[in-house]
């Protein structure tokens, strides 16, 4: 018979099968020779006891044969001679999401990158990173993968309702990704890991028939009569098709002024901006695990080594704003994550092992219209001036070549230099500096107020031997692309859709991979109708 079964394992138990069978065959009474095998279904930790517990949640294989998982996988067409095609801009998670849901029923996509290929993107890293050149159309937010590839491969969302997240996660293992993300609670790939699926997905969209081109920035089109009838691209190409997908994400400024220079409608919309702060991880796994209990805990002390890296999640109302952390990355790296030259913008990585020294987080506050008043001027790019502007701040308080300003986690709230920083992953380096000089006043008051009522909530958070770093300022866009809310093109534009994190509706690797999916279903079914 088969029977799904919960769990509750050390650690150290949980990492060994015949451990599991063993615990297995106790909880149904029966004997281990009995266990023939068994699939997890869910996994979580909960570090709330005295010992922290490995929860697993698996269908077990009880006196008949085991059988390995049966993993969907879905087929892909040949599109070559479809009679409809679509242009998708952009080859983050939504522009290849689309792309692939495209193929799926029976459409050509032609994926336009503005950047390289992950092979290539990654030589243009190691010069940001090591001689602080930054190439402006290949770098953490530009080339194939998008600003996904190289922020974390996180895969865990609230926004189930957008779309099929189980088809998502599937589609991630078909190319690649370790089954594991099926059943974890908190699923992570990892940024040495996501290039190469990436890779599976561009060699199956053209394998189908798809096209996929790099060096394809888009720099003006032309419509008439409410629909697009051509794009333009910077090597002067021209590209024509029966629809497009707009999937540039949530740093393609230009896009946002070319639909406002030609009167197309786009909306300032609210967005996080703040710091990367970064501890050392063993302290973080120190306040999470709480192994201040576990001095006379036996047990719990040999447990200690199998605990994965610990993660934390926080928020905070400051004076009526929201102060939280964004991508949080146990074992993880920052990253400087700029797009333009003289702007300093940082974010955060891990690798699939997350064995990396440090934990860092962006600690953020919601940047809401009255706050842009000074920028009012800018209409809808009101926002994006504001981030801009202290994009700036940052990159010249560092000093040039992507430095970063820097400040130790007390001297930030107590408006002190720091006269030495500890050390950091970042690495162009950092620069002590004080970062209320960076930062707009409420931004810096708000920050360094949660930083308090953090340290109260996890004792040993709030403490010099953190590092912030300064900018966090790409969490989401600062505009929005409109469109119908049931035909999903712009209201303007009938056959323009906007798409995933840059258009405004989504926040993450699996939420813009669900709206892309999402409007490339809307386009086949107005096909089909």
């Amino acid at each position: 018979m088969q029977k799904t079964i919960q769990l509750q394992l050390l650690p150290s138990e949980a990492m060994s099968e015949n451990t599991i069978c063993e615990h297995i065959a106790s909880s149904v009474g029966e004997q281990p020779r009995d266990i023939s095998g068994f699939h997890i279904i869910k996994r979580s930790l909960d570090a709330r006891s005295s010992t922290p517990r490995i929860i697993l949640t698996v269908l077990a294989f009880i006196r008949e044969p085991y059988f390995p998982r049966e993993n969907r996988i879905i087929s892909f067409p040949d599109v070559t001679k479809a009679s409809k095609k679509v242009i998708v801009i952009g080859a983050g998670p939504a522009g290849l999401f689309a792309a692939l849901k495209l193929i799926e029923s029976g459409i050509q996509p032609i994926v336009l990158e503005r950047g390289k290929d992950v092979r290539a993107r990654r030589r243009d890293l190691a010069l940001l990173n090591k001689e602080g050149i930054l190439n402006p159309e290949s770098n953490y937010c530009f080339g194939e993968g998008g600003a996904g590839t190289y922020s974390d491969g996180k895969l865990y969302t609230r926004s189930t309702k957008r779309g099929n997240l189980e088809r998502i996660l599937q589609l991630f293992v078909q190319f690649g990704a370790d089954e594991n993300i099926l059943y974890e609670s908190h699923p992570h790939i990892g940024t040495n890991k996501l290039p190469h699926i990436i890779t599976a997905m561009r060699e199956q969209i053209r394998d189908c028939g798809g096209q996929f081109l790099f060096g394809k920035k888009v720099i003006d089109f032309t419509y008439s009569d409410d629909a697009i009838r051509s794009i333009k691209t910077a090597d002067d190409d021209n590209f024509s098709a029966d629809g497009y997908i707009l999937a540039t994400g949530h740093s393609a400024r230009d896009i946002f002024h070319i639909l406002n220079k030609k009167k197309i409608k786009i909306e300032a919309k609210p967005f996080a901006l703040g710091v990367r702060i970064e501890h050392p991880q063993s302290l973080i796994n120190s306040i999470q695990y709480r192994f201040d209990r576990l001095i006379h805990d036996a047990v719990g002390q040999q447990e200690k080594k199998w605990l994965p890296p610990a993660a934390y999640s926080l928020v905070e109302q400051v004076n009526k704003h929201a102060v939280f952390s964004f991508c949080m990355c146990p074992g993880g790296i920052i990253a400087p994550a700029s797009t333009s030259q003289q702007e300093l913008v940082v974010n955060g990585w891990s690798p699939s092992k997350r064995n990396n020294p440090y934990a860092n987080s962006g600690i953020v506050t919601t940047i809401e219209e009255n706050h842009l008043k000074s920028f009012s001027t800018h209409g809808a790019l009101a926002g994006l001036h504001f981030q801009q502007s202290v994009e700036r701040k940052a990159f010249e308080a560092g000093g040039g070549k992507f430095v970063a300003p820097a400040q130790r986690m007390e001297d930030f709230v107590n408006r002190k230099t720091s006269t030495r920083l500890p050390d950091c992953s970042y690495l162009p380096g950092v620069h002590s500096c004080s970062l209320n000089e960076v930062l707009p006043d409420f931004v810096y008051e708000s920050i360094a107020k949660a930083f308090i009522f953090f340290g109260k909530k996890m004792k040993g958070y709030y403490t010099n031997e953190a590092i912030v770093v300064a900018t966090e300022s790409r969490t989401s866009s600062p505009v929005r692309i409109p469109r119908d809310p049931k035909l999903l093109h712009h209201p303007q534009i009938r056959n323009l859709f906007p798409c995933g994190e840059g258009a405004g509706y989504a926040g993450g690797i699996v939420s813009a991979a669900m709206d892309g999916e999402r409007i490339a279903a809307a386009l086949a079914n107005r096909w089909a109708k």
